[in-house]
């Protein structure tokens, strides 16, 4: 079944990691523009785990075993590395909060994650937040769609987007990327940057791949129904990743433009 899937959103995939967004990063500026639409795709990959972590495991006291113990340490295995893993500092840190480090020292805004942070924080709704921000009408989108998988609330669904919706090739072509430039342009340091890719390809290739490949398998089984609704959530989530890279692509070349 999950040859099935990965057939089906070969092609997008493919569509990824042919994406002219790549070519278009050239200078430190447009570095800084791709970090400050794709800080938004790190933070709501956060937001998928945990609400797997949330429905797969128990997570409400008083405890009782929940779900396939199989599973349950999946899910918890990534949310250990992904919530509390090792920065270049040898501190415990998020991935997104070492994003956010590189960001700032990449010289990134970190403007709008903040603000778009603390409205999250105060309560307010994520569908009210996403809708009157003033960010790029192409990650409202990708953010939209996120919220949405989660909020329906199917653990098979939700792993699919966790899944296959997040590419597993591209973050080494973006630490090629990231030697380009830092070559080029020797005094901007991205040394948080790349570390945040090389972190990021040694779980995901070594670890975490696997792991959700298995997670999924445990969530579908033998139900058709499942395996069929996997495969459109992750055309969908991939549709969306393109759409976020489209838009990034745009701005680069509008202000190139100007």
């Amino acid at each position: 079944m999950i040859e099935d899937v990965k057939k089906a959103i070969l092609p997008y995939q493919e569509q990824l990691l042919d994406h002219p967004l790549y070519s278009s990063l050239k200078t430190p500026n447009d570095l800084q523009r791709f970090m400050e639409h794709h800080v938004f795709a790190v933070w709501d990959f956060m937001s998928l785990l945990k609400s797997l972590q949330t429905s797969l495991t128990q997570t409400r006291t008083p405890w009782y075993p929940l779900g396939n113990p199989e599973v349950r340490y999946l899910i918890n295995e990534i949310v250990l590395a992904e919530e509390t893993d090792i920065n270049l500092d040898g501190k415990r840190q998020s991935h997104f909060e070492m994003y956010l480090d590189a960001m700032k020292k990449a010289g990134a805004s970190t403007q709008h994650i903040n603000s778009f942070l603390e409205h999250i924080i105060h309560g307010t709704d994520i569908f009210l937040v996403i809708a009157v921000s003033e960010l790029p009408k192409s990650v409202k989108k990708f953010l939209r769609f996120t919220f949405e998988v989660i909020t329906e609330g199917k653990p098979h669904k939700i792993a699919a987007a966790f899944t296959f919706g997040r590419e597993d090739l591209i973050p080494g072509m973006f630490t090629q990327i990231i030697g380009n430039i830092q070559q080029n342009f020797p005094k901007k340091d991205l040394t948080l940057f790349k570390y945040y890719f090389d972190r990021h390809i040694e779980l995901d290739g070594d670890e975490h791949g696997p792991m959700a490949l298995q997670m999924v398998s445990e969530l579908c089984g033998d139900d058709a129904k499942k395996w069929q609704e996997v495969e459109e959530v992750s055309i969908k989530a991939l549709q969306k990743r393109i759409q976020l890279w489209n838009g990034i692509e745009l701005e680069i070349r509008e202000n190139v433009a100007v």
